[in-house]
């Protein structure tokens, strides 16, 4: 009886994740559209519903009921499963956020591993979905984008080491514990670890194929990259899975450095807004800063990606590295901590 009672709790917590998440990421797409429409002084969507806020909603009928297309050529079983890899790796990722103390699917205490196992199986869906197309643009596309994942996974990994060296621990939970302090914001790791902040912003960027770093789709290259033969519902998986795997790393963001659901005031009244509240605005804070880059950072070419990541983010975050332990190890508060 105890175990049916825990399953339908994890259930109903998934559930209520999943759903909340959906519903996010629908007025997240919004907002991308309309930053962007701000940004070049015209409307966005204002025509469904009112002020345009049911247009995600109707997209997604749209492409529900398009009839899906499939190449002769194509190897139909991975063709649709890759799509559906790709979007249920990026609603995996969430099993482990808290948006509050205590508030996660899973409170694993290797969460932090957790997430980047999954973020690193995300490239599999890509790599599917170009081999399976049977398509050369779509396969050159894939493998650019596994090079590119890989290659910014590398300084992530080395950013995340530097805040657990901080932190002393792997729990998500822990490590926006370690940021509560009597200096509210100041407490924060954004602070210390600034470089390494910045780092991981602009990695993220790279990690979830958003502008300048959207090499994986560059129309001008390889048509519309590897999901070109993609339409209907595989193609809405696709898109799902990119933006659920940005939330994720805007909810990461919001963990390891802006101190989760944590108040930036230590006093009344902010104190007494609820931690999911704080959590949600700060994740839309990262958000508008992923958005505002897409509006108006010009595209790089790959070289200057690959650069960018194999010659300037690794040895910075490598020094980091040797750097946060060296403090945290020889400096009187780094053994207090």
């Amino acid at each position: 009886m105890d175990l049916a009672l825990t399953l339908l709790i994890i259930l109903a917590k998934s559930l209520g994740l999943l759903v909340g998440l959906l519903i996010f990421v629908a007025y997240i797409l919004y907002a991308d559209r309309k930053i962007w429409a701000a940004v070049q002084m015209r409307r966005g969507p204002n025509v469904v519903g009112p002020w345009g806020l049911l247009q995600s909603f109707a997209d997604m009928l749209k492409f529900v009921l398009k009839e899906p297309v499939i190449p002769a050529g194509a190897n139909k079983g991975v063709f649709l499963l890759a799509p559906f890899v790709t979007g249920m790796l990026a609603l995996a990722a969430w099993a482990v956020i808290p948006i509050n103390d205590g508030w996660a699917v899973a409170n694993l205490n290797v969460g932090i591993l957790y997430i980047f196992a999954i973020s690193s199986l995300g490239v599999y869906g890509i790599i599917m979905g170009g081999w399976a197309s049977n398509s050369k643009y779509p396969f050159l596309s894939a493998l650019r984008s596994a090079a590119q994942m890989v290659s910014y996974e590398v300084s992530i990994g080395f950013v995340i080491i530097t805040v657990l060296l901080c932190a002393g621990s792997l729990n998500l939970g822990d490590i926006v514990k370690a940021q509560d302090g009597p200096y509210g914001a100041l407490n924060w790791y954004w602070l210390p670890l600034f470089p390494m902040f910045v780092i991981f912003f602009i990695s993220a960027l790279a990690e979830t194929n958003r502008p300048p770093f959207d090499l994986v789709e560059a129309e001008s290259e390889l048509v519309a990259g590897f999901m070109v033969e993609y339409s209907s519902t595989p193609y809405m998986m696709f898109m799902l899975g990119e933006y659920v795997a940005i939330m994720s790393m805007c909810a990461m963001i919001t963990i390891l450095f802006l101190g989760g659901w944590l108040s930036p005031l230590p006093f009344a009244p902010f104190t007494s807004v609820p931690g999911p509240i704080w959590f949600i605005l700060k994740v839309t804070l990262v958000f508008f800063m992923f958005a505002m880059v897409k509006a108006f950072v010009p595209r790089y070419r790959y070289d200057q990606l690959m650069r960018l990541g194999w010659k300037v983010f690794l040895p910075i975050s490598l020094v980091m590295v040797i750097v946060v332990a060296a403090v945290m190890e020889f400096a009187p508060f780094g053994r207090m901590h």
